[in-house]
């Protein structure tokens, strides 16, 4: 009776004060699961110190580097009850240790338990006490937590059985998306060291467009990735029929030797899926559709899924009819199983203006999407283990376009972007993405567009007005050219 009242005065303290400190999404009754920045100032919010605690005790026992971990989640735990699976069915903050008997466990029975992904996507746990007075680090894993990370691997019962067998992966590569391989793009991305091209391709182009682009790219020494836009009005009018369509259209294209395909682009807002049906499961039945058309001819091709537009628009909800937050958008999509249908985990990072290494100091606030690594993260966290593919990213910089960045994209009137920082910043997003071990392929965003107003595509380039590329000889030294 004792423990039980104390625990449920722990947990009411508890709730009062993060409600005044933090904002998080309840699970479920006593389980939180939340992502935080690294403070910039002293820190008093009580999980991030529990958190420091737990991150620290599992840096000194195990050795691993976790200043920067690819997720970590954490709940309010009740070790009262003895662990099954301890082999002494032991009780207590100790009971996740094998190693630690009944007589020397400890008598603490609450507190959080912390799960922590390094970047090399092994998981380790720890539990803190309220007080943060005992730490325990597990070698018992947790196997029924609400904060455990989603499966890599959901079977659907409504999707076809994936292709076995036809994975492709590989180390970290760096191309550009260009509108059209001229010879000075072909240069510009030779000096760059990259190695493959980008097209984005609407099905209205036909099977033979696609064709011309893979044999041509590949005649001059690069791989092709294809982005596959398809008829959002033909989907929306008969579902099932369009995506046996568009199954056929891609398996095309892996037939004639495309290196990648991304299937569809941005499918996440209604200005590229039919408003109503915007959902990761919807959209992971044409994905699951075109996998194993793929696969089924080709499975060296990397298929991607769908970058999806970096967003928290839609707001608490995460989806309204006209589109979903990015986030929310994934974790639909792992949920539905898609896992079992890519190569690799689409992503877009465009409205960056700071360093990459940044986590803090965006004018805009500390939404995720800002920080390259937060936005990795959004992506890591729905598809533990899967590799990532940035098919778009790059830095917008206004300077020598000759009239003002278009006032919807103009993020840091104060401090814009440079030419000579979009460079640096390119190079140093590269050099972070290949240091996280877990980052396929980085497609610039973009090479050689003119667009300016309203849409200034033109200002992401990196062959400038004036035909220079500062971020080409930076990306060089970077990729070792």
């Amino acid at each position: 009776m004792q423990r039980s009242i104390l625990r449920q005065a722990l947990l009411t303290a508890l709730f009062v004060v993060m409600a005044g400190v933090l904002s998080i999404s309840v699970i479920a009754p006593t389980t939180v699961q939340a992502q935080f920045e690294e403070p910039t100032a002293t820190p008093t919010d009580p999980v991030w110190l529990a958190f420091s605690e737990a991150r620290d005790a599992i840096t000194e026992a195990e050795g691993v580097d976790l200043t920067t971990v690819l997720s970590w989640e954490f709940w309010q735990d009740d070790w009262s009850i003895p662990n099954a699976a301890h082999p002494a069915n032991a009780a207590g903050i100790d009971s996740c240790v094998s190693t630690v008997g009944i007589a020397q466990g400890r008598e603490v029975y609450f507190g959080w338990t912390f799960r922590l992904r390094s970047m090399r996507g092994v998981d380790y746990e720890a539990r803190v006490s309220f007080d943060l007075n005992d730490v325990a680090i597990c070698d018992i894993m947790s196997e029924d937590s609400a904060a455990a990370p989603a499966a890599t691997a959901v079977d659907n019962p409504d999707l076809p059985d994936p292709v076995a067998g036809a994975a492709a992966s590989g180390s970290f590569e760096l191309g550009g998306h260009v509108t059209g391989l001229t010879g000075a793009a072909e240069n510009a991305m030779s000096t760059a060291g990259m190695k493959w091209v980008k097209y984005q391709l609407p099905t209205t182009a036909g099977v033979q467009k696609g064709y011309d682009l893979i044999n041509s790219t590949q005649a001059r020494g690069f791989k092709v990735l294809l982005s596959i836009v398809g008829s959002k009005e033909e989907l929306g009018a008969d579902p099932d029929g369009y995506i046996a369509e568009y199954a056929t259209f891609v398996r095309a294209l892996a037939e004639a030797g495309a290196d990648g395909l991304e299937i569809w682009n941005e499918p996440n807002i209604d200005r590229e899926w039919p408003a109503g049906q915007i959902n990761g499961a919807n959209y992971t039945k044409l994905l699951a559709a075109a996998y194993n058309a793929i696969k089924g001819v080709r499975p060296a091709t990397l298929v991607i899924s769908a970058a999806p537009t970096p967003t928290g628009f839609f707001g608490a909800a995460g989806c309204t009819s006209a589109g979903c937050n990015d986030d929310t958008f994934l974790q639909q999509m792992a949920q539905a199983g898609a896992a079992n249908y890519m190569d690799c985990v689409g992503m877009h990072y465009n409205e960056g203006v700071l360093p990459p290494t940044a986590t803090s100091g965006d004018p805009r606030g500390q939404f995720p999407t800002y920080y390259l690594d937060a936005n990795t993260n959004r992506a890591t966290s729905a598809f533990p283990g899967k590799q990532v593919c940035y098919t778009e990213l790059g830095y917008l910089s206004g300077e020598g376009m000759g009239t003002a960045i278009p006032s919807a994209y103009n993020w840091s009137p104060n401090d814009p972007v440079t030419v000579a920082e979009q460079a640096s910043y390119l190079a140093g997003a590269a050099t972070r993405l290949a240091q996280r071990g877990d980052i396929r392929l980085m497609i610039v965003w973009n090479i050689n567009f003119t667009d300016w107003d309203p849409d200034p595509m033109g200002g992401y380039a990196i062959i400038r007005p004036d035909g220079s590329c500062p971020a080409c000889t930076a990306l060089g030294t970077v990729m070792g050219g």
